[in-house]
């Protein structure tokens, strides 16, 4: 039977990054190299009904061992790793027992307590980052490899009482996409977990409301010898209206249930200009006042510019599932976490997860930690130890269910 860490160490060396603005599922077909793998390994530990669509979603079955009641369990983790910082080539580095102290990452590279002091709270353990070039991938490739162990213990003859599970493994959740075409009702679970949360004891059941804003902004060049009453310099209009956004609401500004506006990508020239925002709220109230806010920015723009200087694509991402999961699965969690000697902390999502979205498309659907640490960078790391407290998690959250 493979570890987790050996199945996580595999995952993370095949490229998964996803695409912004692809108009396809996956975003790119490298995912599919991880969702074929897993397909086939689902079917090498036994697992049932193990499908692999075009698409790149992956699932299977793991039948109950009991005749008592149970619900049915889904366990979804999503395959595609950030674009923030390749995914390719990545190398593990592994320091077993950490004592402490500064990891010499390579290549000019440094992980320090200094500056990740979360370091300290795995003194003892064995710490997997990487040579510093690429992101490790633990977003989600540890929920992958934690949910994959799982199933294969689940597996055993001498495995605990359980009701039906369900595995889900999903494309593009890093570009709001993951579940699109992912088919709830075929799933059959009457709840689920994502096992794609953070620190070791993280429940996470709120998240933000969110939306994203594509602008485009026609500038008019002319001739920097004969321009006056003629130019309009897009890239000038562009730091206009980012100038009439709220100053300090903005990710580097906010915490907890804070909300923002950010400013992910801003392209263009005196001609042109395309800007994207990410806008995001806990409360429904004030994300709506936000999107409100940037429909009266762009049209102010044009009241002093002229018509069509602005446009702007403003839709809604995603929803706060607190209102779409029952507290009593929330609660399972928690005592499987403390059964196992973890200490379990719900906190906000400053982001969202396919589960925000699973929730309201009928599926409730929590999220889980899996014990990882600064995603999306070069300074992300795991611990081993963490790993396989949440396999032990899982273990012991899913039969508590069976009555």
């Amino acid at each position: 039977m493979e570890s987790v860490k050996d199945r996580f160490l595999r995952y993370v060396k095949i490229d998964t990054q996803s695409e912004h603005q692809v108009d396809k599922i996956p975003s790119t077909d490298k995912q599919l190299d991880l969702s074929r793998l897993l397909r086939d390994e689902l079917i090498a530990i036994g697992a049932a009904d193990v499908q692999l669509d075009p698409h790149g979603y992956v699932t299977a079955t793991i039948p109950a061992n009991t005749k008592k009641n149970a619900p049915v369990i889904g366990l979804l983790a999503h395959v595609d790793t950030a674009d923030a910082v390749t995914g390719a080539n990545v190398k593990p580095l592994l320091t077993p027992n950490y004592a402490g102290g500064d990891i010499d990452m390579g290549n000019g590279y440094t992980l320090s307590p200094v500056s990740y002091p979360a370091l300290l709270g795995h003194i003892g353990e064995e710490i997997i980052c990487t040579d510093g070039t690429t992101l490790l991938g633990a977003d989600d490739k540890a929920g992958v490899a934690e949910i994959m162990t799982f199933a294969e213990r689940m597996l055993r003859a001498d495995a605990p009482e359980h009701g039906k599970i369900r595995i889900g493994f999903t494309p593009d959740e890093e570009v709001g996409r993951g579940v699109d075409l992912f088919d709830v009702k075929a799933f059959g679970a009457d709840f689920g977990y994502t096992v794609d949360g953070g620190t070791l004891g993280e429940i996470n059941y709120e998240c933000f409301n969110a939306a994203g804003a594509e602008i485009h902004i026609q500038g008019v060049s002319a001739h920097t010898g004969s321009a006056k009453g003629k130019m309009i310099n897009a890239l000038l209009v562009a730091m206009e209206l980012h100038d009439l956004l709220p100053r300090f609401e903005n990710p580097a500004c906010t915490d907890e249930y804070e909300g923002f506006f950010h400013l992910d990508k801003l392209e263009g020239c005196v001609d042109h200009a395309d800007m994207t925002y990410i806008l995001r709220d806990h409360d429904m109230e004030k994300f709506e006042q936000k999107k409100v806010l940037m429909q009266k920015a762009c049209a102010y723009m044009n009241d002093k510019y002229g018509a069509g200087t602005v446009s702007l694509d403003l839709s809604d991402t995603y929803y706060n599932m607190k209102s779409k999961v029952p507290m009593h699965i929330v609660e399972a969690a928690m005592q499987a976490m403390e059964a196992v000697g973890v200490t379990p902390y719900c906190a906000p999502i400053r982001g969202g997860t396919d589960g925000s979205r699973l929730s309201y498309m009928g599926l409730p659907c929590p999220n889980l930690c899996t014990g990882g640490h600064n995603f999306h960078g070069r300074y992300e790391f795991i611990s081993t130890e963490a790993m396989e407290k949440v396999v032990q998690i899982l273990e012991a959250l899913v039969p508590s269910f069976v009555k």
